[in-house]
């Protein structure tokens, strides 16, 4: 079994606002939400569990704050004020530390930590049979809770070692793929600081005219931690491939996400579904191959599932039950040539790589 490195996974989010005990297995959690009068998307209908990642070799992941106040409000992580929007963020910090009292996780904010978790999970079988902690990377997706720079400063000091500016919407910093416009004064000065402070600059969601203006102010390390290629799926939430050329050039790293209105063309969310349109991890790895091939190597690919944000099995591939199944990517890449030292940078070995270089 490879180790994993998922690069998006909303693990607070699901615990948080969604009430999910992801201690818990799968199964137990789509029982306990059966009988709940309908209340979100993917109710009842969940894949991931801290167990279930466990078993699927998922020793590391970066994982998520959300909570924004972007415009025009229509999405579930989204607050009236920044403030209330970082006082979120604090409520899931205080999970991610909770499950760390616990033993179910460990936070990696530094090189020893990343080389110390990285030997514990060596051997994914037993380290899962071990009930090893699973390691994570804490980011911050949409940095409208980033009420001042002064709070940027304090979410580096608690563990904060990755940012994507914008998500959905108009935000305070940036402008998320869904509308128009460059990025504001104040996004500015948040990338520089980002940049000073030494954190990763997560590119997804940025749209077109932010995305270019970030990396030109922007001198670290970068990745897009559950992005798409645009030629397989023609939608501003996708990359075009000079997009993704620019993330190869400076070193990056792109997570495939498994959110399937992303992965092929002409799926309606709310409408369409994956069994019906037979949506498999075939498609998914269409998507790794294209951008292997834009670089001419298997370095700038990962896995980024956002298995957990905001959608069940209702939409996802038809072939994954739970998250452990993304180890069935092993024999489809293999299939198509990948070599096995190919498949374990897809895996695991390309962001790792890219924290080291941060890092170091």
């Amino acid at each position: 079994m490879n180790l994993i490195f998922d690069a998006h996974l909303d693990l607070s989010m699901n615990a948080i606002e969604w009430n999910r005990d992801l201690r818990r297995p799968v199964s137990e959690i789509r029982a306990a939400e059966r009988n709940l009068p309908p209340l979100m998307k993917g109710q009842a209908a969940g894949v991931v569990s801290l167990s279930e990642m466990r078993r699927g070799g998922i020793g590391i992941c970066v994982a998520t704050q959300i909570a924004g106040c972007m415009k025009p409000r229509s999405f579930v992580a989204n607050w009236e004020s920044p403030s209330q929007a970082w006082a979120m963020t604090q409520g899931q910090l205080a999970w991610y530390r909770e499950m760390e009292e616990q033993n179910e996780m460990f936070q990696i904010r530094d090189l020893q930590g990343l080389e110390s978790h990285l030997k514990r999970w060596a051997d994914p079988t037993a380290a899962a049979k071990a009930n090893a902690p699973i390691g994570y990377i804490l980011s911050l997706e949409g940095a409208d809770s980033i009420v001042t720079l002064d709070h940027l400063d304090r979410a580096w000091e608690y563990g904060l070692r990755a940012l994507g500016p914008s998500h959905y919407g108009i935000g305070r910093y940036s402008m998320g793929h869904d509308v128009e416009g460059g990025l504001p004064h104040q996004g500015r000065e948040l990338i520089r600081r980002m940049d000073q402070l030494g954190l990763i600059l997560d590119a997804t969601h940025l749209n077109d005219a932010c995305f270019w203006e970030a990396l030109d102010l922007f001198g670290g390390s970068i990745w897009a931690s559950h992005q798409m290629c645009r030629a397989l799926v023609d939608d501003p939430r996708q990359f075009s491939d000079e997009q993704i050329k620019a993330v190869i050039d400076r070193g990056g790293v792109l997570g495939a996400a498994f959110d399937v209105w992303m992965v092929v063309p002409g799926f309606v969310r709310g409408q369409s579904h994956p069994k019906d349109m037979n949506i498999t991890l075939e498609d998914i790895a269409n998507h790794i191959d294209h951008v292997c091939q834009l670089a001419g190597n298997a370095h700038h690919c990962g896995l980024g599932s956002d298995l957990d944000g905001g959608f069940g099995n209702e939409q996802c591939p038809r072939d994954i039950e739970t998250i452990a199944d993304l180890q069935k990517l092993e024999s489809l890449l293999a299939g198509r040539g990948y070599s096995e030292s190919d498949r374990a940078a897809i895996f695991h070995g390309n962001f790792v790589r890219v924290l080291r270089q941060a890092w170091d």
